[in-house]
């Protein structure tokens, strides 16, 4: 048994919750992780961990070497860092779940470089625009618009996008363009309504907040298609502008009324609160941060440089 090992499978246990989670994270069988539990415990000659049907507890003996074992763990990877075989040791799976279009335009993207820098990490990705109990379906990372209510996680801003209401120049030459708030008035939008609930728009006028309840022959629940409507010339659509960046850059989207948009939207890399992020998952965000400023100027803003958060999360397509 290599000790080191066994304790990083130890600390994994304890921190997604259960054995499944651990081993999941881990990519192999959850009969292995138990296994290497039963080799620890019969190392250190004392149970670590109480388990029943419907919970997990650590003995004073476990809390121990969890305590010691995470300063272990962390100071091996602080000494790795420092000879040069940092990068070597960013290995193993990392589950985490993004919105399908959010996804599909910057994620994915995205990893391909991610791999060549980190040929030792796999990436399960889910698309789902589902709010996902990250400990206990065992995801490592959540990448979203708005942060999370749920105090125990961990919410790190990696981006920002303006808000921006769009339409084609095709649509517009029809229509005509409001010039103000008012002018919106009998133009058709394409409404998002998730859940068939439809989306006011967030607006400003001057200092005040004012909601638009938009009306139109076309809604859905799903931002793709309202992306495909607006391309389509099927009205006005109010979104986050990294939905419609290349179009708005290449002039075959219009951006209407700018001085009424509310504040930016964040967008947050999520993970369940901890002593220890991952080498792993932390060198996933770090590289996402980069990629969105780098390659995609025109969808997001400029780093605010905002620290780590908890804050209510606001909902977005």
């Amino acid at each position: 048994m290599d000790r080191l090992d066994a304790i990083r499978v130890f600390l994994r246990v304890v921190d997604s919750g259960s054995f499944a989670a651990a081993a999941r994270e881990a990519g192999v069988g959850q009969p292995a992780v138990s296994k290497q539990m039963a080799a620890l415990e019969h190392y250190f000659g004392a149970q670590l961990i109480r388990r029943s049907s419907r919970s997990m507890t650590l003995t004073a003996e476990g809390q121990a070497l969890y305590d010691a074992g995470t300063r272990l763990v962390c100071d091996f990877a602080d000494i790795t860092a420092a000879i040069g075989r940092g990068q070597a040791e960013v290995a193993g799976l990392v589950r985490m779940t993004v919105a399908p279009l959010f996804g599909r335009l910057y994620v994915v993207p995205a990893l391909g470089a991610f791999f060549v820098r980190y040929p030792g990490v796999e990436v399960d990705l889910t698309a789902t625009t589902r709010v996902v109990n990250l400990v206990e379906e065992g995801y490592d990372l959540v990448v979203r618009n708005g942060a999370p209510a749920d105090s125990t996680l961990i919410a790190r801003q990696i981006a920002s996008s303006a808000w921006a209401l769009v339409a084609t120049p095709a649509y517009l030459a029809q229509h005509g363009t409001p010039r103000d708030l008012a002018g919106l008035a009998g133009h058709a939008c394409v409404v998002f309504a998730p859940g068939h609930a439809v989306r006011p728009w967030d607006l400003r006028d001057g200092e005040r907040r004012v909601s638009f309840v938009p009306h139109g022959p076309f809604r859905t629940g799903d931002a793709e298609q309202v992306r495909a409507a607006v391309l389509a010339g099927m009205g006005l659509a109010q979104a986050p502008a990294w939905m419609f960046a290349a179009e708005l850059a290449a002039g075959t989207l219009h951006e209407i009324l700018p001085q009424n948009m509310p504040p930016p939207v964040g967008i947050y890399a999520i993970h369940p609160a901890g002593r220890r992020l991952p080498g792993k998952v932390r060198a996933l965000i770090d590289h996402l941060e980069t990629d969105f400023q780098q390659a995609h100027a025109g969808a997001f803003l400029p780093r605010p440089g905002a620290p780590s958060i908890g804050a209510p999360a606001t909902s977005q397509p």
